[in-house]
């Protein structure tokens, strides 16, 4: 098992056939009382995590949003959109099978956003984004932490999986920056910079 943290050189995944990557958040309404403060809790915010496929360095795919599975073979597959953090666990995740992805795929970015309109990272409590190694059948954590509360930005980079020959290495990023609500394109562009 591989224990990893950001800063820490990539990790070599040989001997990874699957893994997940996950982020969960709490609802929250800040400081809001009475009935309006309930309705915000109730409804909550929407994160959104997003694998974004990449061949030659440019990016060419997603999974996430409205695009659950782009390789259409089960190699990346999005859990779902959870549009309030609510529920116990991770509130979405990704999960990779490194068997069966093409051989164009050299990588893989995992970002976390407060996406749509009226999302903020701000209005999320607890956010937890994980990476497991589930290559057993069991999801085992390797990498766990939390995003700054005083960084700024709406988007997070979690992690970098890079083909390198015939295996894989993972990267820890936790990186936060900007990217455009509602453009897939921006975000696109974020990733392509990691």
């Amino acid at each position: 098992m591989i224990t990893l943290r950001k800063g820490d050189d990539p990790a070599d995944l040989a001997g990874v056939t699957k893994m997940a990557v996950g982020v969960s958040w709490d609802r929250t309404a800040g400081a809001s009382r009475g009935p309006l403060g309930k309705l915000k809790r109730q409804v909550g915010t929407d994160l959104d995590l997003v694998c974004v496929v990449m061949q030659n360095g440019e990016p060419v795919r997603y999974a996430g949003l409205d695009s659950l599975d782009p390789l259409q073979n089960g190699s990346v597959i999005h859990t779902g959109d959870n549009q309030t953090g609510k529920g116990d666990g991770d509130d979405e995740a990704v999960i990779v099978d490194f068997e069966k992805i093409q051989s164009n795929v050299d990588g893989l970015v995992f970002i976390a956003a407060a996406f749509k309109k009226g999302s903020d990272f701000a209005k999320a409590a607890n956010v937890s984004m994980k990476i497991y190694d589930s290559s057993d059948g069991k999801p085992d954590v390797v990498a766990d932490y939390w995003p700054s509360l005083v960084a700024t930005g709406n988007a997070c980079a979690i992690a970098k999986a890079t083909r390198v020959g015939n295996t894989w290495q993972l990267t820890v990023l936790n990186e936060m920056g900007r990217v455009t609500i509602g453009d897939t394109r921006a975000l696109m562009r974020f990733a392509a910079g990691k």
